[in-house]
């Protein structure tokens, strides 16, 4: 298996009702690696970390893109000479293949289509509006939208923070508004989602690859500098921009969100230009074919994991939180959203506490320390060597003999008279 990507594709085709031998043969694995990662999800998490390969291209990527869109009729052959005059090293060959692969890129992406059946795919994006506050001064909030790519339905979410949180969040707002969840997701390569490619294969980031697979769904990355690939989800935002936003009297956030969430239902009442159909029938025909929402939701907060001291306390972001002395030298999880924290010793809650807006401060329960105090076993290690033990006083003999050989000479009181009369 190359990596994640590879698993989801077999939960994916699974999902879809394919048998383990065609999901075998559909992806030229054998059938006992396929049953492996259908038996144990928990597999996708483990396993050894694949490095990427480096090349002497790597730092010529951008100029023999600039090449090809300056005029493609540039040659592998003069590309190549232009890059030796930069100080390229490597060899035709492997300039040859670059430069296939990305005319054929551009050609492939040039005449195609772009169209899903009803459940299998919905776009992500986030867009940027401006608010003007009470001082007059201007700042930024966030809308995140998810639309569904066969009946356009869209959802929106007026945030102020793209942590990852609060993305995940929308992510389950959205999948209840529209009661169901696409078989998959296609994203820009934004940092929330996208960390790279290896081995042919786009790489999402652990927490994103954990909700997907809690949810249901395969993520997707679009191709870079391909906004036409994605063109569904980002027209929507030049409409709620013009059609919504501009003009709008924005006085909090929770209003805003609510007005915008009336305006999308009465905007699904439209007949869409490129379907030619009105929205909210085809939603309903769409939702028929989305899959369940999982009983239970996902945690969406941030984990972090630490060690706690002797003094029984963890740190995180310049203040220390004290938990109960028996997990001291023990690793724990801390799950951080927003202002709250949840400390766990594997699944279980230990403690909660509200993270102050100041630096260096001490957060605890008193009961912790208090217990600590009353631990007499613990006491016991701690002063025990400072107390010697009943009936065993060590006792301290002087020497009847010098330990080193020395030389003595004992002088008589009467040359001391003498020198003192002299």
């Amino acid at each position: 298996m190359k990596g994640r990507e590879d698993i989801l594709d077999i939960y994916s085709m699974e999902r879809n009702g394919f048998s383990q031998r065609a999901i075998a043969k559909k992806l030229g694995i054998s059938r006992q690696t396929v049953k492996k990662y259908l038996k144990d999800k928990e597999l996708i998490f483990k396993g050894k970390k694949q490095k990427k390969r480096r090349s002497k291209l790597d730092a010529f990527d951008e100029s023999i893109s600039s090449y090809i869109k300056e005029d493609e009729r540039y040659t592998a052959r003069r590309i190549y000479e232009q890059l030796c005059a930069k100080g390229f090293a490597g060899s035709y060959e492997i300039v040859k293949r670059k430069v296939g692969k990305l005319k054929q890129e551009e050609q492939r992406i040039a005449y195609t289509r772009f169209e899903t059946e009803p459940g299998v795919q919905a776009q992500v994006d986030f867009g940027e509006f401006q608010i003007e506050g009470e001082n007059r001064e201007i700042k930024k909030v966030y809308v995140f939208s998810m639309i569904l790519g066969y009946s356009r339905g869209l959802y929106a979410e007026i945030i102020e923070s793209c942590d990852l949180p609060t993305f995940l969040d929308c992510h389950i707002n959205a999948f209840k508004y529209f009661n169901g969840v696409p078989q998959e997701i296609l994203y820009d390569r934004m940092k929330n989602v996208y960390i790279g490619k290896i081995a042919d294969k786009s790489k999402f980031n652990e927490s994103l690859v954990g909700f997907a697979l809690h949810y249901g769904f395969t993520p997707k990355v679009a191709p870079a500098y391909a906004p036409w690939v994605k063109g569904k989800v980002e027209r929507p935002y030049r409409y709620i921009r013009e059609n919504f936003w501009r003009g709008y009297n924005f006085s909090s956030l929770k209003t805003a969100q609510k007005d915008l969430l009336a305006w999308l239902k009465l905007k699904e009442e439209r007949v869409h230009g490129t379907t030619h159909e009105v929205v909210a029938i085809r939603l309903e025909r769409e939702k028929a074919f989305l899959k369940n929402l999982p009983l239970q939701g996902f945690d969406t907060s941030y984990r972090i994991y630490r060690e706690v001291h002797k003094d029984c306390t963890v740190y995180f972001e310049a203040n220390q939180y004290v938990v109960p002395h028996k997990w001291v030298g023990h690793k724990i999880l801390l799950r951080v959203k927003k202002q709250q924290m949840r400390i766990f010793a594997d699944t279980t809650l230990i403690t909660t506490y509200e993270i102050p807006q100041e630096k260096g401060n001490l957060v605890q329960h008193p009961e912790f320390y208090e217990a600590l105090r009353q631990d007499k076993s613990i006491n016991k290690r701690k002063y025990a060597h400072s107390r010697p033990k009943k009936g065993r006083a060590k006792h301290t003999v002087s020497p009847t003999k010098a330990i080193y050989e020395m030389d003595i000479n004992i002088r008589p009181v009467s040359v001391y008279e003498e020198a003192i009369v002299a």
